[in-house]
């Protein structure tokens, strides 16, 4: 910001209004929120995948459906998700320039993140649930 020569007021004063959005520090809590959880579930899904790693498909779809599994690896589809939305919405914020880039980019990752919550949870619900 050029200042002019002309304005006596503090910088301070200059500088109000400038400021953030108020949004800043929400989104931060969130992604680390976020990725807390899915260091915790990334743990039990390591340790899920392991213990089925020379299992057959009966056994791993058995395993999937026992209901804290079905639950925790829908949490972890969510979360996995969500973070990542959160992610990318922070890198195209900051790197792309072009509005209506910027906002078509930010539609469509958060389109297609719903998607694949939406298909992962299904696809598990189709598991624990029988069907």
């Amino acid at each position: 910001m050029s200042t002019n020569a002309n304005d006596l007021r503090n910088p301070l004063k200059r500088a109000r209004g400038l400021g953030s959005a108020q949004s800043g520090v929400g989104h931060w809590w969130t992604q680390r929120v976020t990725a807390a959880g899915l260091v915790l579930l990334g743990i039990w899904f390591v340790v899920l995948v392991l213990g089925l790693l020379h299992a057959d498909y009966a056994t791993a779809r058995a395993a999937v459906a026992k209901p804290w599994n079905a639950v925790l690896l829908v949490a972890f589809l969510i979360t996995a998700f969500w973070h990542a939305v959160l992610g990318l919405q922070v890198v195209i914020e900051d790197y792309v320039h072009t509005r209506w880039k910027e906002i078509f980019l930010l539609v469509a990752i958060k389109f297609l993140a719903v998607l694949g919550a939406l298909a992962g949870a299904l696809a598990v619900l189709r598991i624990a649930l029988g069907a």
